[in-house]
């Protein structure tokens, strides 16, 4: 099924029947006989999501709307965004980025299994996941000056910027949109601009994560 939604639509796949008794001149250039064929023009769209900045941007939205709102339908998201693209829009794919904290588990019990249930209700969406890791990095204190563990989520920019590359380089799409707020993306959107600048990237910065910089950076902000 996903190979046939990341197939191009063919020359042939539509073709525009003219009314009875209407005789078609050829276009400039082509010789008299020479059937015209249109296709559907649909823009190929593919969704790259920064997980755990769409988490931090939904627990403050809960704080605001005083709601639960971390068991978000992602591709349900995605979707509600389409026909603010140009075009007749449809989804390739839509790839969601995070990582398990395990490192919470000993003090707040239960957090792996919820997060292992929430990926796999994404799954059963047709959201395609992959997963980081979480890495203790050691901190100082800026007012008494002692040392803490502090854990940093690695991977998920790189491979948010690979991600990006590989489907311009593979026009696998004919837009990208990039879920997050995160400037560490900045770089690859512009790789991206240089390889294909027939491509579109589309920066959806979630809830209190708006930046400037990756505004100005993307096609459409």
């Amino acid at each position: 099924m996903q190979r046939l939604l990341d197939r191009r639509p063919s020359l042939c796949d539509t073709v525009f029947f003219l009314p009875h008794g209407y005789t078609p001149w050829p276009p400039r250039g082509c010789d008299p006989g020479v059937f015209l064929f249109l296709e559907a023009s649909v823009n190929r769209c593919a969704f790259l999501v920064d997980g755990l900045n769409l988490y931090h941007s939904a627990l403050d939205a809960e704080r605001t709307t005083r709601r639960s709102l971390r068991g978000l339908d992602v591709a349900g998201l995605c979707r509600s965004y389409l026909h603010a693209l140009p075009g007749r829009s449809a989804i390739t794919s839509i790839v969601h980025f995070a990582a398990v904290a395990h490192h919470r588990e000993s003090r707040h019990p239960g957090t792996v299994a919820r997060q292992v249930a929430y990926f796999t209700a994404l799954e059963a969406t047709g959201v395609q996941l992959q997963l980081g890791h979480f890495k203790a990095k050691s901190q100082a204190c800026p007012l008494c000056g002692g040392r803490f563990i502090a854990w940093e989520e690695k991977e998920t920019d790189v491979a948010i910027g690979a991600g990006l590359l590989e489907l311009i380089c593979r026009d696998l799409c004919d837009t990208v949109v990039l879920v997050t707020g995160d400037t560490d993306l900045v770089p690859a959107i512009r790789a991206a601009r240089r390889l294909d600048p027939t491509k579109h990237i589309v920066a959806l910065q979630p809830y209190r994560r708006v930046n400037r910089e990756l505004s100005r950076c993307a096609d459409r902000a």
